[in-house]
């Protein structure tokens, strides 16, 4: 008998791996270049990020740094000279640049404020969405589907459609330009999505674990913390990645309901001007200190949100 070659139609062959892993890798390249330029340019002079064709070696400066996080202003040379000498390394790189350091710039609350209500409205709408979810999962719910259906559409209303509306109320209620007022707004638009993703996690726990915690004399607000909780750990992790990307780049509102003490940086990166016309590398600075924390969140959280992204998808 002749030997035959079975070929397994669940696992890839080989040529199919090596094509795909092609594809990927050329796609994360394509995706991570602007992300890499943005970085680079943050360390560049003001000449080398606007030079022409593009500069990709260069000696490396914190010049963008310095301008992003003080205030600076031109002065001559002779009023530079009679200057006491310079105190640190950052105000010895400006005047020699003929600026003089008048004080620090706004950047430092603006991305607290960022943290704060990024964070804040993350927390909230998890939270908000989580208890939501298990009751919509757990519970008959009259017209449950119609009440699914009303808390999705309001995440698909344009912002631009309630910007006035809610421009006034804000006003009205003295939330404006606070951060309670944008922790509020963002989470309101995040419970939605929270609902629909936890239900989805929330409903593909067996109910027989919590029925068995009953039994055993635990109360249901104990058996929803200590059964089900845990095993939505994945999914909540993920539903509070996707929230928190929100939150973190919301333009918008922020632009619309802050001036100065609420506003979060990225409505503040698009003003920030040098002398003489945009400070690309302040801007590419500020980019970059802005995009730290989410990259750092997500690459803490990657495998829960893997997981919670494939969760259910494989029956048993």
């Amino acid at each position: 008998m002749s030997a035959t070659t079975a070929h397994s139609i669940v696992e890839a062959s080989p040529r199919a791996k090596t094509v795909a892993g092609a594809i990927v890798i050329l796609y994360a390249l394509i995706t991570i270049l602007p992300l890499l330029w943005i970085c680079a340019t943050a360390f560049k002079s003001q000449s080398d990020a606007i030079s022409y064709p593009p500069k990709l070696l260069f000696t490396p400066t914190l010049e963008g740094f310095v301008d992003l996080f003080t205030v600076q202003t031109r002065q001559p040379p002779d009023f530079i000279a009679k200057l006491p000498p310079a105190k640190s390394w950052y105000e010895k790189l400006a005047r020699e640049r003929g600026m003089v350091i008048a004080g620090p710039s706004p950047v430092v609350g603006r991305f607290v404020n960022s943290l704060i209500v990024g964070f804040g409205s993350t927390i909230l709408a998890t939270l908000l969405g989580t208890l939501a979810a298990y009751g919509f999962s757990r519970f008959r719910v009259p017209l449950a589907d119609d009440l699914l259906f009303f808390i999705l559409s309001t995440r698909m209303m344009p912002p631009i459609a309630v910007a006035v509306p809610i421009y006034l109320m804000y006003r009205w209620l003295n939330l404006y330009d606070t951060q309670i007022g944008l922790i509020l707004l963002y989470s309101a638009v995040n419970v939605s999505l929270a609902v629909w993703l936890l239900k989805g996690f929330i409903d593909e726990i067996p109910r027989e674990y919590e029925e068995a915690a009953l039994v055993d004399g635990y109360t249901r607000l104990q058996a929803f913390r200590k059964v089900v909780l845990p095993q939505a750990a994945t999914g909540i992790a993920a539903t509070a990645i996707f929230c928190l990307i929100f939150s973190w780049n919301e333009y918008a509102f922020a632009l619309l309901l802050t001036s100065a003490n609420a506003q979060t940086m990225p409505p503040f990166i698009p003003f920030i001007i040098g002398e003489g016309g945009q400070n690309w590398p302040a801007v590419a600075a500020a980019t970059t200190l802005f995009l730290t924390p989410i990259v750092f969140v997500t690459i803490l959280l990657r495998k829960h949100l893997l997981r919670g992204i494939t969760f259910g998808a494989v029956r048993r």
